[in-house]
């Protein structure tokens, strides 16, 4: 089947140094455009992290420091992923949580104002667990009747994901989703739209640290002050503000906190 786009859909894939947003690297990188006539452009490169690979990083997914030390660095190559990237959408794997703020940490971190908030984000790990609750290998197995050859190489995963994800659409579309409690959450479409409103809708920072409560209010998703709106605890507790901003959070989590602090001065 061909999806129902109306912006380009980029699925993508990273492999890298670990699993820490604001500290690891990316080492190799695979983006698949599917344009809304069906047509794809596939890019995939291995990237120098410029930091040294963990041995049980490069056991998953088989990429070692001298594999990468002659690779262009994320920095070499941001502007013209950027452009690549340029009006599209972005589909894959469990990016959520992961992919999407490791991404974006990369294009700050190379000077590159890089923002999603804009873009559509479609991942086919939350249709997933949303309808079956299973892992990309057992995904591909179920939606497309093929063993993954290739696991944890970018390439694969990426290109696999693209399949699954054509699948649930195909197997899901027009049935209704609700959450644990219950509640209704809407349809599973071939509408991106839709399927963002699924998995996404509610997240202030990437990271999610920050997301939206039932009332589309800014509330901390963390910490002793989980559940309560960032405006009213930055309000109440100015150093709160500086503490994050000196932490480990991530550079995308901090320029949603300053958003959401200036906008209080214009009130």
């Amino acid at each position: 089947m061909q999806l129902n786009l109306k912006n380009p859909l980029v699925f993508f894939d990273l492999e890298t140094t670990g699993i820490n947003i604001a500290q690891d690297r990316i080492v190799e990188l695979a983006f698949l455009k599917v344009m809304p006539n069906g047509e794809t452009e596939k890019k995939v490169h291995l990237v120098n992290p410029t930091i040294p690979i963990p041995e049980e990083s490069a056991m998953i997914h088989g990429i070692k420091d001298e594999d990468v030390a002659d690779k262009p660095t994320f920095k070499e190559l941001a502007k013209n992923l950027a452009k690549f990237l340029e009006g599209c959408d972005l589909g894959g794997f469990n990016i959520v949580r992961f992919d999407v703020p490791l991404l974006v940490e990369e294009f700050l971190r190379a000077g590159v104002d890089f923002e999603v908030s804009q873009r559509k984000l479609i991942d086919a790990q939350k249709v997933f667990f949303l309808m079956e609750q299973r892992t990309l290998t057992a995904a591909y197995k179920f939606y497309c009747g093929k063993e993954l050859e290739g696991a944890h190489g970018a390439e694969a995963d990426n290109d696999a994901t693209y399949e699954v994800f054509k699948a649930q659409i195909e197997k899901y579309n027009g049935q209704a989703v609700t959450d644990a409690s219950g509640r209704d959450l809407g349809k599973i479409e071939n509408n991106m739209a839709s399927i963002h409103h699924l998995v996404a809708s509610n997240m202030v920072d990437l990271a999610g640290r920050m997301v939206f409560n039932d009332k589309g209010v800014e509330v901390f998703n963390f910490g002793k002050n989980k559940g309560k709106p960032v405006a009213d605890v930055l309000k109440r507790e100015p150093g709160y503000y500086d503490w994050m901003m000196q932490g480990d959070f991530p550079l995308d989590t901090k320029r949603k906190l300053t958003q959401i602090k200036l906008r209080g001065f214009q009130m």
